[in-house]
């Protein structure tokens, strides 16, 4: 067993199946600049040892991740957001994030509590999706302000066109049984379970050779990638981050308060 913690995502091997866990409990693992640059480390870690074939992600505490950290991407200055291009971080773009591999070793999520925002972001690009029954999803972008475009591709990868637009129009939460039922989610697991059940799945693709596997998550990653790609070509050109209306529900947000009526500007 090969064991290495650090203060954002830790990381466990147990034989083929090497562990990570988000690990911002006390934000709900809120995606921060510096957690996203910890995860794609920890992948790296995994795509680069020999003996892990496959990895189980999951989140430590009361969720697998409740999206974007607000307070510090969304609240960023128009001086940052226009520097930035966004409100990620320079290199900790989500997009980015399982693009950039070069075994292309499967990752099986393990979502419970929430997965919302770039959290389900993050969910929905892993290879294969196991969900707590009772977990709760969200295109937070919508009601946020900024594009719902690059998760509702991603969405549409894995379930249906009409499922996806229903949820990126309408931003309203929805449950793993929902998820399953279109194909998002692969399994739902009872309450407490969807580790142990992740880890069943990884046991099984563990056990192919890792060749064939890791062709497969190749091929599925270029495809998730041009979605990634289309998205950004077709949405960044608005430059919804430097609008009143981001700017609004971001504050709102923050300070606990209904928005007030959005502008469309």
């Amino acid at each position: 067993m090969n064991e290495l913690s650090t203060d954002l995502v830790t990381y466990r091997r147990d034989g083929p199946i090497a562990f990570l866990g988000l690990n911002r409990p006390q934000k709900l693992n809120a995606f921060s600049d510096e957690l996203v640059v910890a995860l794609v480390a920890a992948l790296r870690r995994f795509d680069s040892e020999d003996e892990a074939r496959v990895a189980v992600l999951s989140g430590h505490g009361r969720a697998f991740s409740s999206g974007a950290d607000v307070q510090q991407r969304q609240m960023r200055s128009r001086e940052e957001l226009l520097a930035l291009g966004g409100p990620e971080g320079w290199g900790a773009r989500g997009a980015d994030v399982f693009t950039r591999s070069v075994n292309w070793k499967p990752v099986v999520a393990a979502a419970h509590g929430y997965a919302i925002g770039m959290g389900l972001g993050i969910m929905l690009s892993a290879d294969m999706v196991v969900a707590e029954s009772g977990t709760q999803f969200q295109v937070t972008e919508t009601p946020r302000g900024l594009s719902p475009v690059r998760y509702a591709f991603l969405m549409r990868l894995r379930g249906s066109p009409g499922f996806a637009m229903e949820m990126g129009l309408t931003g309203r939460y929805f449950t793993a049984e929902e998820a399953h039922a279109d194909g998002l989610v692969d399994r739902v697991a009872p309450s407490g379970e969807h580790v142990r059940m992740a880890v069943d799945l990884a046991l099984q693709i563990a056990a192919n050779p890792p060749l064939s596997v890791r062709a497969l998550v190749r091929a599925r990653r270029a495809e998730m990638e041009e979605a990634e790609r289309r998205a950004a070509l077709l949405t960044e050109p608005m430059q919804l981050h430097l609008t009143a209306d981001f700017a609004e529900s971001a504050r709102a947000f923050v300070e606990k308060r209904k928005p007030r009526a959005f502008l469309g500007n």
